[in-house]
């Protein structure tokens, strides 16, 4: 059974910090990519981070210097992703998605990739 499940989120002020956690689950999961989205409303979701099965990392520019993102495996089905983040501005207030990106490699289509349901973070001024 497939279960994404995001968790962290809430209000801060601007400057503050918080960490999101993702604990999901899925066949094989550990081999999968890990990702960190967000989306405020009208606007297109956006990717914020993501670690490879591998534990690379990658930032997208708006975050760089101010998010970690990191992962741990409990086994090769469950693992649990987090996002710290610190020196917060209004510019992060968005819905935060983590996503697990199962696609095979080498695979000429997506997927599956499964999503959690969202968290809130809201960075007042």
């Amino acid at each position: 059974q497939v279960q994404v499940v995001e968790s962290g989120g809430g209000s801060v002020q601007a400057g503050g910090s918080l960490k999101l956690s993702c604990v999901a689950s899925a066949y094989m999961l550990s081999r999968c990519n890990m990702g960190w989205h967000r989306q405020t409303p009208g606007e297109e979701r956006e990717l914020v981070s993501s670690i490879s099965g591998d534990g690379i990392k990658k930032y997208s520019d708006f975050v760089k210097g101010r998010f970690t993102i990191s992962r741990e495996k409990a086994n090769r089905d469950t693992n649990t992703m987090y996002l710290q983040m610190t020196n917060l501005t209004t510019d992060d207030t968005a819905v935060y998605y983590c996503a697990a990106d199962c696609t095979p490699p080498g695979s000429p289509g997506l997927g599956p990739i499964y999503w959690g349901q969202g968290t809130q973070v809201t960075v007042s001024s």
